[in-house]
């Protein structure tokens, strides 16, 4: 064999090892880290969210048919009412009128025809405001006072046999007259969520506060923040709030005047003002 193409084979064989020699160092010194343990976390947390994913698609979230004179802000929210047509609802509601229809509730809001079609199938009307029959009965016949019987002793069975007050709503009549420790007036039935005028009138037709909690109204004037504080309507701050006011105005002439302090509503006021005197 001739030199030159002897060594012209031996000059391709030390290329072609030196071609390979030099992907392999390349590939060892300059292949990127791999951080597994950084790529497990990211792999839990990618099949969490496509858990969740699944969860969000296979739970078919549905809202139950309800009343829709105590709709609340979230309810609203997911029917996809403004917080105007909301607040509309709220102030109407708030004058004790109440809806009896879906027609009645796209009056109060202003609701579109769109939106009424959709939601009016979820309205659940209690049966003496859906039925005529109800409205037509006669005036409820309301007993002296000596006839009456004591609105702080009469027990959630007597309301729903001889008034007809759901269940649900006699147990919190008695819940609520639980933690203000009795009636002070019959006005308070007014503050019991749910209890419908129907309803309400006919609890005071025949039963009245006669044994109350307090035998005695304290004196505005006089009161320290203790006092005021056995007032079931008054937190400590509101009790310290009054207190100022009062030592302020070095006293105050009429209960009224307690609608100068700010954040003190006027529903409050009248409450408190059935635990409070002037002497």
């Amino acid at each position: 064999m001739h030199t030159r193409f002897r060594n012209g084979i031996l000059f391709l064989v030390v290329l072609i090892a030196l071609v390979f020699s030099g992907t392999y160092v390349y590939s060892v010194w300059y292949s990127p880290t791999v951080d597994f343990v950084l790529l497990e976390s990211y792999q839990k947390q990618i099949d969490s969210l496509r858990k969740q994913q699944q969860i969000l698609a296979e739970k078919k979230v549905s809202i139950k048919p309800f009343n829709p004179n105590f709709i609340t802000d979230y309810k609203g929210y997911r029917l996809g009412m403004s917080t105007t047509e909301l607040d509309k609802l709220y102030a109407y509601r708030k004058k004790e009128k109440w809806l009896s229809s879906a027609k009645d509730f796209q009056q109060v809001t202003g609701i579109s025809d769109s939106l009424l079609s959709v939601v009016k199938t979820l309205f659940k009307f209690p049966d003496w405001v859906a039925t005529p029959k109800y409205k037509s009965k006669k005036s409820v016949t309301v007993k002296s006072y000596a006839q009456k019987k004591d609105l702080n002793t009469v027990t959630a069975e007597e309301l729903i046999k001889n008034i007809g007050v759901p269940d649900f709503i006699a147990d919190r009549i008695i819940r609520y007259r639980d933690r203000l420790e009795g009636f002070v007036d019959d006005v308070q039935l007014r503050d019991v969520k749910g209890l419908y005028a129907v309803h309400r009138n006919k609890i005071q037709a025949t039963y009245t506060v006669k044994k109350k909690r307090m035998n005695y109204k304290i004196n505005i004037n006089t009161a320290s923040v203790k006092e005021l504080l056995e007032i079931p309507y008054l937190d400590f701050e509101t009790a310290l709030m009054i207190k100022d006011f009062v030592d302020q105005s070095e006293g105050v002439m009429q209960i009224e005047e307690l609608r100068k302090i700010e954040g003190l509503s006027i529903e409050k006021i009248e409450r408190i003002a059935l635990y409070l005197q002037i002497n």
